[in-house]
């Protein structure tokens, strides 16, 4: 999530809407953010409910797979960045940097 940070104000640039989601506890999250001073919500999914659901729960880690989603304003997931490719927020920025060149 650092480096969406990093990358936030592009983002922000682009019409894009940031949100963190983590298995971590509410207030895990909330002292995670303030620390690395986040500038978007960090989402918990206490219990792994919604990881679960969404195919993402990795059962030999007990943990979610890093996963990044780029949904339109449609509700439309129009892109999907697993593991390593979730880490490097650089193609998703330029999608969304693109996105916002057609509109």
């Amino acid at each position: 999530m650092q480096n969406f940070q990093k990358n936030f104000e592009k983002l922000e640039a682009a019409d894009t809407q940031v949100l963190g989601v983590s298995m971590d506890s509410p207030f895990s999250n909330k002292a995670w953010s303030e620390k690395e001073g986040f500038k978007f919500p960090i989402l918990s999914d206490w219990g792994g409910d919604l990881t679960k659901q969404i195919g993402i729960y990795n059962p030999q880690y007990k943990a979610a797979r890093r996963v990044t989603f780029l949904i339109d304003k449609d509700d439309k997931i129009v892109e999907m960045h697993v593991d390593r490719e979730a880490i490097d927020p650089t193609q998703l920025v330029e999608s969304c940097e693109r996105r916002k060149l057609k509109s």
